[in-house]
């Protein structure tokens, strides 16, 4: 095993450090490496080479579940350029994002006391609508603009609308 654990995770699979990736092209790279370091693969070596193949496994699955997501891919991205979108001291949102969020929030309470599913799908249209340009512009931002610190707080605004969307895909749950 000749990998290198200094690589970060773009580095480790062959990607450029960019947000939006290639996604076959990161499977690829992931079933490649598994397939050379996959500690079944050790099963008979050393117990020195099979450490290192559950170190390294370990490492690869993480790394691929970090580039596989966006929210998480931005994050990760945003950690190489010294931003921690997520620092608990930094929870700032600009009022008009927050007002919006408070009206969704009704629109949900609204549509779940109604049991409104078609409420509940207009509702969920118009959020992921709203998480698609932002997945856009957290996109331009870290990929074109080289804006760390806006993509940051774009990154927060995705975090809450991730929740606010699952929220919604639990209102389904209890509705039906």
């Amino acid at each position: 095993m000749s990998l290198d654990f200094s690589k970060n995770h773009f580095e480790l699979f062959a990607l450029p450090m960019a947000f939006a990736i290639d996604a076959e092209r990161l499977d690829h790279a992931y079933r490649g490496i598994q397939a050379e370091i996959h500690p079944d693969k050790f099963a008979h070596a050393g117990a020195a080479e099979q450490r290192l193949s559950m170190q390294w496994s370990t490492r690869v699955n993480e790394a691929y579940q970090t580039l596989r997501k966006p929210f998480e891919r931005a994050r990760y991205l945003l950690q190489l350029h010294g931003v921690d979108a997520m620092d608990a001291n930094n929870t700032a949102m600009p009022a008009d994002f927050l007002m919006q969020q408070m009206e969704w929030r009704e629109a949900l309470q609204d549509a779940q006391s109604a049991r409104d599913l078609s409420a509940l799908q207009g509702l969920e249209r118009d959020l992921q609508s709203y998480a698609n340009d932002l997945q856009g512009r957290l996109a331009s931002l870290l990929d074109e603009q080289n804006n760390y610190a806006e993509a940051g707080d774009v990154l927060r605004k995705v975090r809450f609308m991730d929740k606010l969307l699952e929220e919604i895909d639990a209102t389904y749950e209890a509705i039906e």
